[in-house]
């Protein structure tokens, strides 16, 4: 079901505290391809049908900075086609994650409502949850389709 001012959540935007660091991270283990770098502090990736943002904290911000007092990322996701899915993935970044700065938060789960996932970590901390969702993963988009 399509709602008709928007195509679904298509744009997510990250702060950071180390944007070299978080940007090889993404680069590496999700393929995110720069598409606009607006300043050394800003940098816009697409994977051909998703937006994430990173945007470096202030050196200000950071002399401040209290991940207690901040508004906090529960996780994001990426949606894969099948359960095997998963699994490939988790073999695949499990050896070069902590290289990377992340680490592995859950292992591969089977869930109760039938989706199957486990959860890593950017070296900030966000959590990426690596999903298959039986009602979603079968969908195409654009150019998909």
């Amino acid at each position: 079901m399509s709602h008709p001012l928007h195509r679904g959540l298509r744009h997510l935007a990250l702060r950071v505290t180390n944007l070299p660091r978080s940007r090889h991270f993404y680069e590496q283990l999700l393929g995110m391809k720069a598409v606009w770098e607006p300043d050394p502090d800003n940098v816009y990736f697409s994977s051909g049908i998703d937006n994430l943002a990173l945007h470096q904290i202030s050196k200000s911000e950071m002399e401040s900075y209290d991940r207690t007092k901040t508004q906090l990322l529960d996780h994001m996701g990426v949606i894969l086609d099948s359960p095997e899915a998963v699994d490939r993935m988790y073999r695949e970044i499990v050896p070069t994650i902590e290289a990377l700065g992340g680490r592995i938060a859950k292992q591969p789960k089977q869930h109760r409502d039938g989706s199957y996932s486990f959860y890593f970590a950017d070296p900030d901390g966000n959590l990426i949850q690596a999903l298959y969702e039986p009602s979603i993963s079968g969908l195409r988009f654009g150019a998909e389709a």
